[in-house]
């Protein structure tokens, strides 16, 4: 087992883009598509706002733009999106943008480089042709290879995939081609999540009226352990429930949310972590930008919680690394240890097999980390 990650230094900065070429059947974030000029307009307009309201000091170490999907702009669009970040990347050691394969042009790859983009998250999702149909997805079966062709010819050598577990309606053998197109394109860095049915989505839809079933929980364990097993075999660290790394490759940014660390979120619905205080923004671009537009925080919630209930949610994100946390580093990042915040129900588990303790190391249980959720709902 390998010792537990430390927390990175930071903090983050995280820019949501809510646009898409096509919204897929199964996503349920916040985004349009496909983006129109008006609207675009208005999405920068408003972010340059936001972007100004930081603090005059704030120095990001890591800079993630998600979405949506960020390289669906139009390439003006996309130039102002990196030129209004280009200020707050002097001292970020890694920057990430999402992208679908479609939308990786080699235009596109050279602006990103251009910016000081250092990382780039594409989602594949599938390469099984039906499965791709039935998940909405538009890019081909060659893009993600052409998409990485043209990222490496760039010199972008920290690449990441996404890939779904628990497709309804795919074939059983599904999931080891996906696994193994993957491999063949060694991405420094790969995500297996497993499909969530989201109510109000066309694929739950297409559930609900008995078109398709969903597959089974012991079918998705199933694929989640049957990823796990191919992709330590093939060199990478699975350091976090849902991700896998060749060592040294882990996503910085994503480990500050799972450390508890400090980071502040731009755009509609993103959320941020700073002084003890979190918040989220509305979801709706239009009453985002309108609160920008009249000087108002454009926070949806915004909340501080006691030092206990804080250490308790610190600990349930921090348990979602593989290696678990050492305790005397959450005590110094926490303020307690984590036994004098749920001590109970820590001693429950453990003696369930659903935890481990090793000196001081805690850690999910090898068996326990495709049931994660079990555990998690009993330390909230």
């Amino acid at each position: 087992m390998s010792p537990p990650l430390s927390p990175p230094a930071g903090p983050g900065l995280y820019i949501h883009v809510p646009f898409c070429v096509r919204a897929c059947t199964y996503c349920d974030f916040a985004r349009e598509a496909p983006p129109t000029p008006s609207r675009v307009e208005r999405y920068l307009a408003a972010l340059g706002l936001e972007l100004g309201r930081l603090p005059s000091d704030f120095s990001p170490a890591t800079i993630y733009v998600g979405g949506g999907t960020p390289t669906s702009l139009p390439p003006p669009a996309l130039d102002r999106l990196l030129e209004l970040l280009r200020p707050h990347a002097s001292r970020a050691v890694e920057w990430t943008v999402e992208a679908n394969p479609d939308t990786v042009s080699a235009a596109t790859v050279r602006r990103l480089r251009a910016a000081g983009v250092n990382r780039v998250s594409l989602g594949a999702q599938t390469f099984d042709p039906a499965a791709r149909h039935l998940l909405g997805r538009v890019h081909g079966p060659d893009a993600v290879a052409e998409s990485m062709r043209r990222l490496r010819g760039e010199g972008m050598d920290n690449l990441s995939i996404d890939l779904l577990l628990a497709i309804p309606a795919s074939p059983p053998d599904r999931l080891d081609r996906d696994l193994d197109r993957a491999l063949e394109l060694a991405p420094e860095h790969l995500s297996t999540y497993l499909l969530s049915v989201e109510p109000g989505t066309p694929l739950a839809g297409r559930i609900a009226r008995g078109e398709i079933s969903e597959r089974s929980d012991e079918a998705a364990v199933a694929e989640y352990e049957r990823a796990r097993e191919r992709l330590t075999a093939a060199g990478y660290r699975h350091y976090e429930i849902s991700n896998f790394a060749r060592p040294g490759r882990e996503c910085r940014h994503n480990l500050l949310y799972w450390t508890g660390g400090e980071y502040l979120g731009v755009g509609p619905s993103a959320h941020s972590h700073w002084a003890g205080s979190r918040r989220g923004n509305f979801q709706s671009l239009d009453e985002w930008a309108a609160a920008l537009s009249k000087d108002w925080k454009p926070a949806e919630f915004e909340e501080s919680l006691p030092p206990a209930r804080r250490a308790r949610e610190r600990l349930v994100f921090w348990l979602r690394l593989c290696d678990g946390l050492d305790r005397d580093e959450f005590r110094r990042a926490a303020g307690m240890d984590p036994f004098d915040v749920v001590g109970d129900e820590l001693h429950a588990l453990v003696g369930r097999g659903l935890l481990e303790i090793d000196g001081r190391v805690l850690r999910l249980a090898p068996g326990a980390l495709a049931v994660s959720d079990t555990v998690f709902r009993e330390l909230v």
